[in-house]
C-alpha cells in the first residue's frame, strides 16, 4: 500500500448556523455539530483508505466555547493516525467573526473510523507520514490513546501499554 499523509484527507466543511439547528439560547446544538464533525471525519477517512468507512468511537469532543446562529462554522478533519484498518481523525472547528472575519477555534474532537469490505469485514488501510509538527505530535499522541483506550476496553493489559507506561517513568 502507497504511504499517505494527512494532507491527503484533509477535508473542510463550511456552513452557516440556522436557526433550525439551534438550542434555546440560539447556539449550535451539540448534536448538529456532532453530525458535522461525523460527516467531514467520514470522507477523511474515506479519501485516506479509499474504501467504505464506518465510525467506530468518538474518542474525544471538547465543546470550548458556544457557537452562536447565524456564525460562519467551518469543519476540518484530517487522518491523525493510520492503524491496521483503523484510522483516527483529529476534527478542529473554527467559527468566522462576523464583524472581522478572523477565525478563531471552537472546538475539537478525536474520532476513530474503520474501513470495512462490501460484507462490513475490517481492511487493511494504508501507513500516515505526518509532516508538520502538529501532525508528528497528533500522530504520536494517537498511539497512546489508542492504547489507553485497549486498556479501558480490557483488550490489553496495562504492563502491555508500551507507550502509556512510558508516560510514567522518570
Amino acid at each position: 500500500m502507497d504511504l499517505k499523509y494527512p494532507k491527503d484527507s484533509r477535508t473542510t466543511l463550511t456552513d452557516l448556523v440556522l436557526p433550525s439547528e439551534t438550542n434555546p439560547l440560539n447556539n449550535l446544538f451539540g448534536g448538529e455539530l456532532l453530525a458535522r464533525m461525523d460527516r467531514a471525519a467520514s470522507i477523511a477517512a474515506r479519501r485516506h483508505s479509499r474504501r467504505i468507512v464506518v465510525t467506530a468511537s468518538v474518542n474525544h469532543v471538547a465543546f470550548n466555547r458556544a457557537i452562536p446562529l447565524g456564525s460562519v462554522v467551518t469543519v476540518e478533519a484530517a487522518i491523525s493516525r493510520a492503524f491496521k484498518s483503523s484510522m483516527e481523525i483529529f476534527i478542529d472547528v473554527w467559527v468566522e467573526d462576523r464583524e472581522s472575519g478572523l477565525r478563531s477555534k471552537a472546538n475539537e474532537a478525536i474520532y476513530t473510523f474503520v474501513a470495512v469490505d462490501e460484507t462490513g469485514a475490517p481492511v487493511p488501510v494504508p501507513p500516515l507520514k505526518p509532516e508538520t509538527d502538529l501532525e508528528k505530535d497528533r500522530f504520536e499522541a494517537a498511539l497512546r490513546r489508542k492504547q489507553l483506550s485497549l486498556v479501558l476496553a480490557g483488550k490489553l493489559k496495562p504492563n502491555d501499554a508500551t507507550e502509556l507506561k512510558a508516560l510514567f517513568k522518570d
